[in-house]
């Protein structure tokens, strides 16, 4: 069906001039509606654009929750690892304390002896490889902070280790005299004090009173007790990592073999039985079985004088 046309007069009347212009309705209405849908196209454009904005921001609030939680989470973590770590170090730190006589001691005893305490060498753990520059994401750094936490973990329990260690060595050094008295013979050559020949004498003689206490030296156990030919009664302590005591010419004995003594102890009291030649003490050190100057080894106080 054909489009109505339509004619439209303009007449000027101060001139006459009139003008006709003739247009058609379809193409007009469709410019019309074309005119009038362009607000509501608009509209709904916007509508759709404002929606789905708040769909991305609904999405990005509930990422950044889970996300806020897991930090959250891994925060709490390495305040629990901080807190372990601040504990371990007071830890080690009270029990690294050591009497600077007994430390002084553990300096002389032979390098045989010190080593088979420590143990030898620890291979050190392996530490993080990676950098604060190559750290791309809030991951990166509490995945880096974990991993140093646990490596000063890792380096806590090996001193941790290295200080019970040195501990039960200080605890097995013999540093203390093991009676009171006078020292009447030193280690090394003299004169046999019943032959007059030459001889050599393998630890210390400390003379006393009949009677008075004999300590031990460390801690230890008690080996042997009994009489032992020129040693008279004798005890020997076993104190571990190579180290042996002996106390020889005793009167009698406070313990049993196979007890445990600790430094200051009393096992027996000063005798004068065996080959001996009056009241006293014979006193002697061992690592791995050889000999040593227990005088080296002494951290009090000097005996008194004859």
């Amino acid at each position: 069906m054909p489009s109505k046309r339509y004619t439209i007069i303009v007449a000027d009347r101060s001139s006459g001039v009139v003008r006709r212009a003739t247009v058609s309705l379809r193409p007009v209405l469709v410019i019309s509606g074309l005119v009038l849908s362009v607000p509501v196209l608009i509209g709904i454009g916007a509508a759709w654009k404002a929606k789905s904005d708040v769909s991305n921001l609904e999405a990005s609030h509930r990422a950044l929750e889970l996300e806020n939680a897991s930090f959250r989470s891994a925060t709490d973590e390495l305040t629990t690892q901080i807190t372990s770590l601040e504990a371990a170090i007071h830890d080690i730190s009270a029990r690294s304390a050591l009497d600077p006589n007994v430390a002084r001691t553990m300096d002389k005893l032979p390098a045989l002896v010190k080593a088979s305490a420590m143990g030898g060498s620890t291979e050190a753990d392996r530490t993080a490889q990676r950098t604060v520059s190559s750290l791309g994401t809030p991951e990166d750094t509490f995945g880096l902070l974990r991993t140093l936490l646990e490596s000063i973990e890792s380096r806590l329990s090996v001193v941790s280790r290295f200080v019970d260690r040195r501990n039960a060595l200080a605890a097995a050094t013999p540093s203390i005299w093991p009676a009171k008295g006078w020292l009447s013979s030193t280690m090394g050559r003299r004169a046999d004090p019943i032959t007059g020949g030459a001889d050599f004498h393998s630890g210390l003689d400390i003379a006393g009173e009949r009677g008075q206490p004999v300590f031990a030296t460390a801690d230890g156990s008690v080996t042997h007790v009994g009489y032992d030919g020129g040693y008279g009664n004798l005890i020997v302590l076993d104190h571990g990592f190579g180290l042996q005591t002996r106390y020889g010419h005793l009167l009698n004995y406070t313990v049993k073999s196979g007890a445990k003594v600790k430094r200051g102890d009393i096992i027996g009291h000063v005798g004068n039985t065996g080959r001996s030649t009056g009241y006293h003490l014979h006193y002697e050190v061992l690592a791995s079985g050889k000999l040593l100057n227990p005088l080296q080894l002494l951290s009090q106080q000097k005996p008194r004088a004859p």
